[in-house]
């Protein structure tokens, strides 16, 4: 299944269409605004794989975190090209949702983010209420992207001070929690539901909104040990759901909120639609997160990106450098950590489907 991860967005999207044409599904695609870096038409494209009223939904997503597309859609295409063996451990009363390329413009052009400069899993908010404050951020903000990229040694010692001093657990909160008062900054929550939350949650009301039960399967990587995915849970939920989490996927369901996780409490993460479009649902998620390069490393590739946002006439050889850094720290292109994610993300999906059968 090496062979299904794709290069770039436009060759994951002609494979994604490509196979749902063998197969003989429908593709409902919501073609973005924007283009991408050759001219090509970007899109949400979702394909439901089975009875479309189902009352079991699994729903897997992907390029949430645009960059992260590469890992994510490869394993959405390898999950929809064995579709048939998979329809068959589902049943007749469960369907499968891929939602391809949540962020297109993001995976399209090698950013985390979207268009707006969002990471969309902090900008699933309630902008109808005053947005959250984070002071921690704000305070270290001018040595994260310094004025020169690389930064310059007393910039990192100083800026190592302010973290050392916050601990680690809050050092990270305070560079990955989300913002919404620097817009060219990092882990920007935005000021607005973006495209891809307004598109995001119509697909998600129109394929989701009638099921009793709803599992979901939520694509990353960046986090963790290399190739090891890790299986975190995904809800407010920590009493019911997240013990129907370890019972479908394993004890080592981890938590942001019990500080098990690799990650951290985060302002607006996407699950929050669920309570919002599939309020029937007894809903059971995980974002399967699969490690590439060490925390330190990824976070500096962020810090690269966001640099070259901000200066986008930089020299073009660093400006490569900063892109290529990026990429490698979500899409380690091996066939090792390829093989993993497709056997972990295969297993994870065959453990919903069992879980969304048992009673």
């Amino acid at each position: 299944m090496i062979d299904l991860f794709s290069a770039t967005y436009a060759q994951a999207r002609q494979r994604w269409l490509a196979l749902a044409d063998q197969r003989g599904l429908a593709v409902q695609s919501h073609v973005h605004p924007l283009s991408g870096p050759q001219g090509e038409a970007l899109a949400m494209d979702v394909v439901v794989d089975g009875p479309p009223d189902a009352p079991n939904v699994l729903l897997t997503t992907s390029a949430v975190h645009g960059v992260e597309g590469h890992g994510g859609c490869g394993i959405q295409a390898g999950l929809l090209q064995i579709g048939e063996s998979l329809r068959a451990l589902a049943g007749p009363h469960t369907a499968l949702v891929h939602v391809h390329a949540v962020n297109p413009h993001g995976f399209a052009w090698g950013r985390r983010v979207t268009a707006e400069n969002v990471d969309l899993n902090r900008n699933f908010v309630d902008f109808s209420q005053p947005l959250p404050d984070h002071p921690d951020y704000a305070a270290i903000e001018p040595w994260l992207l310094p004025a020169h990229w690389p930064p310059a040694a007393d910039n990192e010692a100083h800026l190592q001070t302010l973290l050392d001093a916050m601990g680690p657990r809050r050092a990270q909160m305070a560079v990955t929690k989300g913002q919404h008062t620097h817009p060219d900054g990092m882990y920007f929550g935005g000021t607005a539901p973006t495209w891809s939350q307004q598109v995001f949650r119509r697909a998600l009301r129109q394929h989701a909104g009638h099921a009793h039960r709803l599992a979901w399967i939520d694509l990353h990587s960046g986090l963790g040990p290399f190739g090891v995915g890790e299986r975190i849970f995904a809800s407010m939920d920590a009493g019911a759901a997240l013990a129907r989490a370890r019972q479908w996927w394993g004890e080592g369901v981890t938590s942001v909120h019990a500080g098990s996780s690799t990650s951290i409490p985060m302002t607006g993460p996407i699950q929050l639609a669920v309570d919002d479009e599939c309020p029937r649902a007894e809903y059971t998620g995980i974002c399967l997160e699969f490690g590439t390069v060490p925390l330190p490393q990824m976070v500096m590739a962020l810090r690269g990106d966001h640099w070259l946002h901000r200066h986008p006439g930089a020299d073009a050889a660093l400006a490569t450098n900063i892109r290529q850094r990026l990429r490698q720290a979500f899409y380690p292109d091996t066939d090792d950590w390829k093989r993993a994610l497709w056997a972990q993300g295969l297993e994870a999906t065959q453990q919903a489907l069992r879980g969304l059968g048992t009673a």
